[in-house]
């Protein structure tokens, strides 16, 4: 007779799933609010869920202690799990959400903010990009991963319009066979390795000297055209353009965020004992890659005609660009990577709210989309304020010094250069160059063309809000003022990735 297995509380260290948890059941508690109490106003589901937010983020601190004392940390039968990656990533993912939120204190054409559902949507798929980043289970990883995706092609098909329906079906036909080439490569490794998690499969592997190479090309290749999916890295970037742009403008810059820095940990955990493993093909499909899809995609950002589209391939570019750190493997490179994201995550977002501002249900003759560059033209006379923010995100996503994105590629190209990757770091600077015509593009149009007849500043500043200038602001000071916390940050982003062996 089998004796019963006795599991104390203790060793399941569950304080390795609050994170988790709190945004799970802030989602839950929205849903039997709304069944109890129909017709609510929004404000307090908005309300509701930076509270949850904010619970989770505290959280997360309260994770980084367990980190700091006791190093990497395992739970839950060691399927979870604390280290430097998964905190770093957790308060990208929560931070930014809380950014987000209040942008549905809008105005009320915006109708997919008053409904609860949205909010319950928004707290899974935050729970479900958590649980990526905070395990190295890859079961677990495509729990999150689909949890994640399932909620976000909802909440882009909730917007209502043609394109957003459009839009979700294009991101879930593209997730679905995302999650099909996971299941692939991850069932590849499991046959080569008898294990699941990363870290026992690079260990194998390890022991075996990589004997099977075959195989574990096959199940590299799965890999690397899933991340390609999420990333948007080239030749698997064709949906976001279309997705970006039958998004809500705030959804958008959302989507080139938070969904990204998760499928980059992922990446980062399952990449880097290949990169070191001394596989010459690994680091020139890599390269391939990095180098493809930062200088294609500023191709196409050149020849566009609306502004979101564009913004929409100069994510794809900054995809590029941060991948570089995965190909150098270093830790000053992996430390580029969260710099990087942290300030990217302040001037994205702060571009696509502005673009959140105006929506406009029939749109004038002089433009042809909308967010066509002529809706911006001469817009410094009609709207100064909002001109001159634009034009300080677009310098910063430019890299012009002093502002914050500078800082990110300035140390992603030296980390390039110190890990040996001197042709990288040219193509890099090179790319950084061209990807700067198209933002003084707008610039030229805000501030030295003639406004089009009809237009005038209520055609772009028809949504302005004390939450969005809050957002905004936010945004811009963080832009602005970025180079008085690079060395703290850095020194904070180091220890965690430092300490977690990466």
């Amino acid at each position: 007779m089998l004796s019963p297995i006795n599991v104390s509380m203790e060793s399941l260290n569950l304080i390795t799933l609050a994170p988790m948890l709190i945004p799970v059941v802030g989602a839950l508690l929205i849903l039997i609010i709304d069944i109890i109490k129909v017709g609510l106003h929004k404000s307090l589901y908005v309300v509701l869920s930076l509270l949850f937010l904010a619970m989770d983020f505290i959280a997360v601190v309260d994770s980084s202690g367990v980190f700091i004392a006791n190093g990497t940390t395992f739970g839950l039968f060691d399927v979870m799990l604390i280290d430097g990656l998964a905190i770093l990533a957790e308060f990208i993912i929560v931070g930014a959400s809380m950014l987000f939120i209040p942008l549905a204190m809008t105005h009320k054409r915006f109708h997919e903010f008053s409904y609860p559902e949205f909010f319950a949507l928004f707290l899974f798929m935050i729970a479900g990009f958590q649980f990526m980043v905070a395990t190295d289970n890859l079961i677990l990883i495509f729990v999150g991963l689909e949890t994640s995706s399932l909620a976000l092609y909802t909440l882009i098909a909730m917007h209502n319009r043609d394109k957003s329906f459009e839009a979700a079906v294009k991101y879930f036909t593209m997730g679905a066979l995302a999650a099909g080439f996971f299941s692939f490569g991850a069932m590849v490794f499991y046959m080569l390795t008898g294990s699941i998690e990363i870290n026992k499969i690079a260990l194998v592997l390890a022991a075996n000297g990589y004997a099977d190479m075959g195989f574990v090309l096959i199940g590299v290749t799965f890999f690397l055209a899933a991340f390609g999916f999420k990333l948007s890295l080239i030749p698997f970037h064709t949906w976001a353009p279309d997705v970006y742009e039958g998004s809500s403008a705030s959804m958008a810059g959302y989507m080139s965020i938070v969904p990204k820095i998760a499928a980059f940990v992922v990446a980062m955990r399952f990449f880097e004992f290949l990169v070191h493993s001394g596989n010459a093909w690994l680091d020139i499909v890599l390269y391939i890659v990095v180098v493809v899809t930062m200088t294609a995609s500023n191709m196409w950002a050149l020849v566009q005609t609306d502004v979101k589209r564009m913004l929409a391939y100069s994510s794809i570019s900054h995809a590029g660009f941060v991948m570089a750190a995965i190909l150098i493997g270093t830790t000053q490179a992996n430390t580029a990577l969260f710099l990087y994201w942290i300030l990217f995550s302040f001037t994205n977002l702060g571009s696509f709210s502005m673009l959140w501002m105006s929506r406009q249900k029939h749109l004038p003759d002089y433009q042809s989309s909308d967010h066509s560059y002529n809706k911006f033209a001469g817009m410094i006379k009609t709207a100064p304020i909002a001109s001159v923010i634009v034009g300080l995100f677009m310098l910063s996503l430019a890299g012009l010094p002093p502002f914050a994105l500078f800082w990110g590629k300035l140390y992603m190209i030296s980390s390039a250069v110190a890990g040996g990757y001197t042709v990288l770091a040219l193509i890099m600077a090179l790319n950084s160059a061209i990807a700067g015509y198209y933002y003084l593009k707008l610039i030229i149009y805000m501030f030295m063309k003639e406004p089009l007849q009809g237009s005038d500043s209520c055609a772009y500043a028809t949504n302005i809000t004390l939450a969005l200038k809050t957002i905004v602001g936010i945004a811009a000071i963080g832009t602005i003022f970025a180079f008085v916390a690079i060395n703290p940050l850095l020194e904070f982003i180091t220890a965690f990735v430092h300490n977690s062996g990466y």
